[in-house]
């Protein structure tokens, strides 16, 4: 096998894996505590990641670091994302939340043009409107919907995406110095502990197949990390970066077959319009951008 088809491979299970994980939090998050989902999916999440590092020989220098300040903030800042993200998967059908994901990279084209200097090219712009178009109509099914729960979820997906966006610039930066083992490390013990401070709020008390829905969505989501990373390493990102969008498709059959859900008319095309300013955003040389749309989950 190839070392291109087996980053494919890898990629393609990243995303399966990271799917599973969403449809899990979707069929307990409206049972659970946000910080409650949010505590199981870092901590366990850990786990696999420390074996990774131990098994490529990296732990415990890969823990070492020069920049704590700046893992705070990216840490902090991604509990908020994946805060987000979370309560988009409760509000909303699994494609719907997935499909918003797909807006990190797009907004990301913008932010990188003022920040970092780069060129809007009028193809990007185009990616940016067809984006924003897709998320128009995501907004008029919600406003369709009965209750409040559905523009609730569309306004954390938008807010999930908005922070990515700033939250990839931000790692591009970090990345120049520090290792994507340590920055996912300690990515998910901030989250952890913010997940655990919430405890005093109140968490409710959990049937035993939630809890284990809770803990199978940490070890997917480290595993997914794994995956992603092995795949990076046997092939360009900007060649595997299209296999991301597979994610839509299982998104939407794990709706069918597990929620019975069909997404409306207006959902459709949004779905339609974000996949397309998604796959628009990816150009030779592009590898940054969609490579990590499924990462803070």
């Amino acid at each position: 096998m190839s070392r291109f088809a087996a980053g494919a491979g890898l990629r393609l299970l990243a995303v399966f894996l990271i799917t599973c994980m969403s449809a899990l939090i979707h069929a307990v998050g409206e049972a659970a505590a946000l910080g409650q989902i949010i505590f199981w999916r870092s901590a366990v999440a850990l786990v696999p990641i420390i074996l990774y590092m131990a098994v490529c020989g990296d732990f415990p220098a890969a823990l070492r670091t020069r920049r704590p300040g700046s893992h705070a903030l990216r840490s902090l800042f991604g509990a908020f994302s994946m805060g987000c993200s979370f309560l988009s998967l409760i509000y909303l059908p699994v494609a719907n939340a997935s499909a918003l994901g797909y807006l990190a990279p797009v907004l990301t084209l913008p932010l990188a043009a003022l920040w970092l200097g780069e060129r809007l090219t009028p193809r990007l712009a185009l990616a940016v409107a067809a984006g924003f178009g897709g998320a128009m109509a995501f907004l008029w099914e919600a406003l369709e919907a009965p209750g409040s729960g559905a523009l609730t979820g569309l306004a954390a997906g938008l807010a999930y995406a908005l922070t990515m966006a700033v939250m990839r610039v931000h790692v591009k930066q970090l990345t120049k110095t520090e290792s994507t083992a340590s920055i996912a490390f300690y990515f998910a013990l901030t989250c952890a502990v913010v997940g655990l401070a919430s405890l005093p709020f109140g968490w409710p008390v959990l049937p035993i197949w939630q809890i284990a829905a809770l803990a199978g969505a940490g070890l997917l989501g480290g595993l997914a990390h794994i995956a992603a990373t092995e795949a990076i390493a046997r092939a360009p990102v900007s060649a595997i970066a299209p296999f991301d969008f597979t994610g839509l498709a299982w998104a939407a059959g794990f709706d069918l077959v597990i929620f019975a859900h069909l997404p409306g008319l207006w959902g459709s095309i949004g779905m339609a319009a974000i996949l397309t300013a998604a796959l628009l955003a990816l150009r030779p040389g592009r590898a940054s951008a969609p490579a990590e749309s499924f990462s803070p989950r």
